[in-house]
Order: structure tokens, then C-alpha cells, then sequence
């Protein structure tokens, strides 16, 4: 199936799920999900898919669910779980490294009535990626030209994902250079823009690549950083 952008009907869609959050309303309109959210978010997978790897060869996706693309249903048992059992905000990942896609750095989108949101890295480091990242920080030199690489994307227009911690970690202090990098629970990089991009599919995929092209070298470091995860494995 070619990728010529979401339908008109897509964010509507999305906002009439917000409205009425129960999986009841939710089956008498199933079709309308695959129609205007799954079908062409598994073309929009294939055909980003084949761009991301000119940018970074070993790319993995697959438009499939748990894979690329996510679960449109919560799981609301989990504590502190938003309690509503639908998303409506779809979320698309394309994962480097043989890591779970969540815990090693990936391309991710997604987008809602309200944004599109679109990152790479990681947004919440897992125990074994926080000490890694932390190892690979207390080296002076890369965490100095991790702290350039992130005011340069800033520059670009481009946000750093808000730090996660208070206090500094062992091992680091205010008087270490850049030393507010080990204060992050996560690394990631994101750009908002207006959710009504997803209805062009040309426009959609050239605004993509030139974002994560210049995303890239942050991409590369967390995914570094998550090699350092499997070493220790």
C-alpha cells in the first residue's frame, strides 16, 4: 500500500476516541480505526522505514503491533496508569540495536489532535541504560561534546527532554563541567509541530527526514550508549 498521508477523517477520529473512551464505543467503530489509523500507519512504516535507513543503515521497523507501532488499548492495570483504556495519540517507533525498542535509541513520533511530536533517543532510561549513560558521562570529554551536541540542536530549534533529578548522582558535582547531563533520567531531542502535517505524505516524510537527519548525531550517541548495556550483558 503507497503512503500518500493520513486521512482528513484521521484527527477528527483521534478527538471522537478522547470523547468517548470506552472500549464499547471503540468496537462499533473499529473499522473506522483501521481505515484512518492502522492501514496507513503500516504504509507510512514501510515507506518511512526505507528513508530512515539511508540516514542509518541498521534501522530496524516493521509495521506491525509491538513493533513499530503500538497498542491503540491501555494497560490500565499497571500502577499509576492513566485509567482511560484508549490512546488517542498513535505512536510509531523505528529502533536501532537488538536492545528492546523502548531502551535503545530509536526514531519515534507521534502525533494527536493537539501535536505532532517527533524526538530521537531515549525518554526514560531503564536501570541498566541510567548506569550506562552515567558511566559514559563521567568521562570529561564526551560529556563535554554531549552538552555541545545538545546546545547546537537547541540552537536549531530543537528541545532537550526536561532533566528527571534534584540532586546529582555519585560520582558527579556542580563543579565538574557539564555535569547537569547526569541529572537527566533520559536522552532524548524533540521538535513540536502542527498535527495537520500528517495529511500530506510527501510533506510529512521530507519534514521527517531532514529532522531526524540533523537529530542524528544525538541519535548515534544514545545508541552508543545502549551498546555499552549489551557489552555488559
Amino acid at each position: 500500500m503507497e503512503f500518500k498521508g493520513f486521512s482528513k477523517k484521521t484527527l477528527p477520529f483521534l478527538e471522537a476516541i478522547r470523547k468517548n473512551n470506552n472500549k464499547e464505543w471503540f468496537e462499533s467503530h473499529r473499522d473506522e480505526y483501521e481505515k484512518y489509523i492502522l492501514e496507513p500507519s503500516r504504509a507510512f512504516v514501510e515507506e518511512f522505514g526505507e528513508h530512515l535507513q539511508a540516514l542509518e543503515p541498521t534501522i530496524n521497523f516493521s509495521p506491525k503491533i509491538n513493533k513499530s507501532l503500538f497498542r491503540i488499548y491501555r494497560d490500565t492495570r499497571r500502577m499509576g496508569a492513566i485509567k482511560v483504556p484508549l490512546k488517542h495519540r498513535i505512536g510509531i517507533i523505528f529502533w536501532q540495536g537488538s536492545g528492546g525498542r523502548m531502551q535503545t535509541s530509536s526514531f519515534y513520533l507521534h502525533f494527536s489532535p493537539d501535536e505532532l511530536f517527533v524526538a530521537v533517543g531515549v525518554r526514560w532510561f531503564e536501570k541498566p541504560m541510567l548506569d550506562a549513560y552515567r558511566e559514559y558521562i563521567k568521562d570529561d570529554k564526551r560529556r563535554e561534546s554531549l552538552d555541545k551536541l545538545l546546545k547546537e540542536l537547541n540552537a536549531k530549534g530543537y528541545k532537550t527532554i526536561e532533566k528527571g533529578y534534584k540532586r546529582f548522582p555519585r560520582g558527579f558535582d556542580a563543579d565538574m563541567s557539564s555535569a547537569e547531563l547526569s541529572l537527566y533520567k533520559g536522552m532524548a531531542t524533540y521538535k513540536i509541530l502542527d498535527p495537520k502535517l500528517i495529511e500530506d505524505g510527501d510533506k510529512l516524510i521530507n519534514t521527517l527526514y531532514k529532522i531526524y537527519e540533523e537529530m542524528l548525531p544525538l541519535q548515534q550517541v544514545v545508541y552508543e550508549i545502549s551498546l555499552r548495556v549489551n557489552n555488559a550483558d
